[in-house]
């Protein structure tokens, strides 16, 4: 029954957020990025502030980080605004902030990046560290992730891939190729050289989106990870202790991670989440990024690698450009309609857990 919160596009999902905030009797607080999508209207982070503005419990729930993710994020929004807010809105002294496609360029253009090819989760980097190096293992296996011409002719990417797990060992790539880069600027999980303009928004409206609050339970959905329409909650300071003891504490235990080297979660550079909790470190701020999982990882890698790789190199009208499209797609919002059901559900789930923890 849940599939049916699932948009075919950025348009119908940005559209039916708003009416829902607004039929809800909340405020929307919207900030135009400078640029417009394929069918030629703004991009915008919608933010849907309800209930009481002045409430010292707040739920933010945030989709679209990774912008083709934010198929299923909104999703989960459209959900919470459709069957639960009127419930949560009973609860004393707790007010509710929705962000709406982090990443309105990548959720418009199918796109995991944004119009800098920056991956927005790799673009919070606190003010003492710098937007600069890589791990030594990237340029290693640049070639592999980013070719730098069209696709065509034999290549034997996922024999490629698996050797290289065989010889170096999953945790080990992982925490040298995902974790974020900021030297290979046409290359995945770039983080930028500097602050992106979703980047620039949140960090000038975070405190104002909180404002009158003591406490804090903030959810970024995200998809890509982990077995078919399962789901763990990584805790956005994996070395915390005290604070996955907590959250554990009001969330299924067992699907909380910090930093496990063979779990399905790893170590981030500019995480959205930890870049929230210390902006606003006045108050009790907790976050969790919520991971569902779709298919392998190699098959959602090589999604990724080819399209960036035709993003970058191919005629965008070129069939091999619209396969990639579909094929990133369909890695990160499945069409399936029993994952859209299963994961929207969950996702329900998770968000009363997290009013729960707050109030």
């Amino acid at each position: 029954m849940f599939e049916q919160f699932f948009s075919p596009d950025y348009d119908t999902a940005r559209h039916r957020f708003r009416a829902l905030v607004e039929e809800h009797d909340g405020r929307i607080d919207s900030h135009e990025i400078g640029l417009t999508g394929p069918g030629g209207t703004p991009l915008t982070i919608d933010v849907g502030l309800l209930g009481d503005p002045e409430a010292k419990s707040r739920l933010v729930l945030s989709s679209g980080t990774h912008g083709v993710e934010g198929f299923f994020g909104s999703a989960v929004q459209l959900a919470y605004l459709e069957n639960q807010l009127e419930d949560d809105l009973k609860v004393p002294s707790l007010g509710v902030v929705l962000i709406h496609a982090v990443n309105p360029y990548g959720f418009a253009n199918i796109r995991r990046v944004n119009e800098e090819n920056i991956d927005l989760n790799r673009n919070f980097l606190t003010d003492e560290r710098p937007f600069e190096g890589a791990d030594p293992g990237y340029a290693k296996f640049d070639p592999l992730l980013n070719p730098p011409s069209p696709p065509g002719g034999l290549e034997f990417y996922l024999l490629r891939a698996v050797l290289n797990i065989l010889r170096y060992g999953m945790p080990k790539l992982k925490s040298s190729l995902v974790s974020g880069q900021y030297e290979f600027e046409k290359g995945l999980f770039f983080g930028g050289k500097g602050p992106s303009k979703s980047s620039e928004i949140i960090r000038n409206n975070l405190h104002k989106w909180v404002a009158g609050a003591e406490r804090v339970m903030h959810v970024d959905f995200h998809t890509g990870l982990g077995p078919w329409a399962t789901y763990v909650l990584g805790a956005c300071e994996p070395a915390d202790e005290d604070e996955i003891s907590w959250l554990r504490k009001y969330f299924d235990q067992d699907y909380v991670q910090g930093m496990e080297p063979n779990g399905v979660l790893y170590e981030i550079h500019g995480e959205f989440g930890a870049w929230c909790k210390q902006a606003v470190d006045s108050l009790e701020y907790h976050a969790v990024l919520a991971e569902f999982g779709t298919y392998s990882p190699l098959k959602v890698l090589g999604a990724l690698r080819a399209e960036n790789r035709t993003h970058h190199w191919a005629n965008p009208e070129d069939p091999c450009s619209r396969d990639a499209k579909n094929q990133l797609k369909e890695a990160f919002a499945p069409a399936s309609p029993e994952w859209q059901s299963s994961c929207v559900e969950k996702g329900l789930l998770i968000t009363r857990q997290a009013v729960r923890s707050i109030t």
